[in-house]
């Protein structure tokens, strides 16, 4: 199943659970999109696709630079994953397509 829409994810940070979105376009093996959050919209960039995984990074640039590199899976309409955040650890986030 495509990767491809609109995600309603739930971010498990060093900071607390943050709520978000993920806007993601599938074409071939290549991914592109945004990720949205209290920090505001983020492009998604040297996004991947293989088969029901995703990987990809995206650069914070507030308060702090950090470049997040993200892996994923996608089951259906659920996607789970973690992210590296640099110095400051890793996170994990769960969701699902939005409606």
């Amino acid at each position: 199943m495509s990767a491809s829409g609109t995600w309603n994810i739930t971010t498990n940070s060093p900071m607390g659970s943050q709520d978000g979105t993920l806007s993601l376009t599938e074409e071939g093996s290549s991914l592109t999109g945004k990720m949205s959050g209290p920090q505001g919209d983020i492009d998604i960039t040297e996004g991947t696709v293989d088969g029901n995984n995703l990987t990809w990074k995206a650069q914070v640039t507030s308060p702090m630079a950090i470049t997040l590199e993200v892996s994923a899976s996608v089951d259906g309409d659920s996607i789970s994953g973690d992210i590296k955040l640099g110095s400051f650890g890793n996170a994990t986030f769960t969701g699902s397509r939005a409606e």
